[in-house]
């Protein structure tokens, strides 16, 4: 038997608990006990400082206080993570991970080796069908759009969508963060583009992305530097294509100096995703299972937001005007975000190989 708050919890209801989604207020109460019976919520991979988790876990503390958060390796990377699960199968001490935070490649593929166990949040309807796995063993949380970054000073008329980045008044202006042939960033960012002209997903947008940026390249708008906030600000790179949490907290760290706008273009929005799920071996389901209430909440998602991450429920919880004004005015239009495309896996494998290719022989810019 568990007991908490006069509360006696037999170990079947305990049990149910790891199983069931939310339903009801009550069964709500009866996961909140039972997560206040284990006591402890182990998390890995959330560096304070990346999409607002500092805030986040902070939220989860005051709201829930009998719970301690156990965090282990906040630098991790997700390949990490799902060593971390299956080093601790038998193990349920400190070091076993009850939750981990992937990319989206990671969740069909731990769900395929064994390693989550599905669970579906009181909010489940309006997590997106393209960013969650039907029977609940993975869910996305949060993801970014591709964007330009534009300094201001050197770019009075920014451009709004992918084809003005053609125009004669970009000359030596258009970078990416990344190199083609190496980095996920940039892949997608010529899929974008690509999608952006019509291109169809997958193979037929890699390769339409490509002939894009040979274009933007053969007219010398295209710089082959990989950028970022310092070179935007120094004028090396005065339009920097990459994920809208990164230009948005570069354009924090400017502060103004330069003035800086960051525009989701009108076409080709990809998102880049991250996914949430439970570890199948978690020594404390139900806390694992209350965290994910508390991240799928409103105020869980709006943590996030304040981070520059768009928490995955964004677009409802736009239309519901749950987004406080303040955050709004430091982000890009909700509705930008209303055409955000997320490619499948199969699309994100086919154009990868594609553009890592032939970036070469299609393009011919040694992005360094």
């Amino acid at each position: 038997m568990f007991k908490f708050a006069g509360k006696i919890l037999s170990l079947t209801t305990v049990a149910l608990l790891t199983t069931t989604a939310i339903g009801s207020a009550q069964s709500m109460d009866e996961l909140v006990a039972a997560a206040k019976a284990e006591g402890q919520l182990t998390t890995i991979a959330l560096p304070h400082d990346w999409c607002g988790y500092g805030d986040v876990i902070a939220g989860f503390k005051a709201k829930y206080p009998e719970i301690t958060i156990n965090e282990l390796n906040p630098d991790a990377g997700s390949s990490d993570e799902v060593e971390a699960i299956k080093a601790n199968k038998d193990n349920k001490g400190p070091q076993a991970p009850d939750v981990v935070d992937v990319g989206l490649s990671y969740g069909p593929q731990m769900k395929a080796e064994g390693l989550i166990q599905p669970y579906k949040v009181s909010t489940w309807d309006s997590i997106p069908d393209n960013a969650k796995d039907a029977e609940g063993y993975w869910y996305g949380d949060y993801y970014g759009v591709l964007a330009f970054q534009v300094n201001k000073d050197l770019v009075p008329n920014p451009p709004e969508d992918w084809a003005d980045l053609l125009k004669d008044e970009y000359k030596n202006a258009v970078s990416l963060a990344g190199d083609p042939r190496a980095s996920a960033q940039a892949i997608m960012s010529v899929y974008a583009a690509g999608l952006a002209n019509g291109a169809e997903g997958g193979e037929a947008a890699a390769k339409a992305g490509l002939d894009f940026f040979k274009e933007l390249n053969a007219k010398g708008n295209f710089v082959p530097v990989i950028g970022k906030t310092a070179t935007l600000a120094q004028g090396q790179t005065p339009i920097l294509i990459w994920w809208d949490y990164n230009a948005l907290s570069g354009r924090d760290t400017l502060n103004g100096n330069p003035p800086v706008d960051v525009v989701v273009p009108k076409s080709g929005v990809v998102a880049g995703v991250y996914v949430q799920a439970i570890s199948a071996y978690a020594p404390h389901p139900n806390a694992a299972k209350l965290w994910m209430e508390y991240l799928y909440s409103d105020e869980g998602q709006l943590a996030w937001l304040k981070g520059y991450c768009h928490p995955v429920r964004f677009n409802d919880l736009a239309r519901q005007g749950k987004i406080p004004q303040e955050m709004l005015d430091k982000l890009p239009p909700a509705a930008a975000y209303e055409k955000a495309v997320f490619p499948t896996l199969e699309e994100q494998s086919a154009s990868k190989d594609v553009i890592t290719k032939q970036w070469d022989s299609v393009v011919g810019a040694n992005v360094q």
